[in-house]
Parts: C-alpha cells; sequence; structure tokens
C-alpha cells in the first residue's frame, strides 16, 4: 500500500465525501428509509456527521446548514419534491434494524 500523507489523507476523504453527497443528490429515487434498512445510515445522518465534526472543530454549523450542504438544498423543500410515505413493509423493516448509531 502506498504511504499517504495527512494531507493526501485527508484530500482523497474529502473528493470521496463530495463524490458520495453528488450521488445521493442525483439518486432521488433512493429513500432514506432504504438507505436505513440497507446500510444503516441515510442522508439525515450524513448531514448530522458533518455537523459532529463541525462542533468538534469548534465552528457554528446549524442542523438546517448541514443538511442543506447534504441535500444541496432546503431539507424541508427536497422532502417535498422526493420523499414518498414510507410502506408498511419499510417502516417494519426499519423497525427491526434500527440502527444505534448516534
Amino acid at each position: 500500500m502506498t504511504e499517504l500523507s495527512k494531507e493526501q489523507q485527508t484530500e482523497l476523504e474529502a473528493a470521496a465525501f463530495r463524490r458520495l453527497v453528488s450521488h445521493l443528490r442525483e439518486r432521488t429515487d433512493v429513500q432514506n428509509i432504504d438507505l436505513m434498512n440497507m446500510a444503516g445510515f441515510c442522508r439525515n445522518c450524513l448531514s448530522n456527521w458533518y455537523k459532529d465534526a463541525a462542533d468538534e472543530a469548534g465552528l457554528a454549523l446549524t442542523k438546517d446548514a448541514s443538511r442543506e450542504i447534504v441535500y444541496g438544498m432546503p431539507y424541508e423543500d427536497w422532502k417535498n419534491l422526493h420523499q414518498g410515505e414510507s410502506t408498511g413493509a419499510q417502516k417494519a423493516a426499519f423497525e427491526g434494524n434500527k440502527p444505534t448509531h448516534g
């Protein structure tokens, strides 16, 4: 394995994060509950982790601002445009696989 400097590692991680966010923005057909059920995290989790990182760095970032970074628009707008009503099966799967991460 190639040894990376801390700066290179950070740059690559940031690029991977940007690509993940871009992919999630493009895949509006994939509902958050489906992401939670399949992968154990969703767009909201990602935005919460982003906010946690800002908090740890002593940066002021609101929950709404971190969501807008991930969603590419205000969360309420995204929900109105792309989020459907969860089915009974989706809700049951979520209850059976509810993630424990914070």
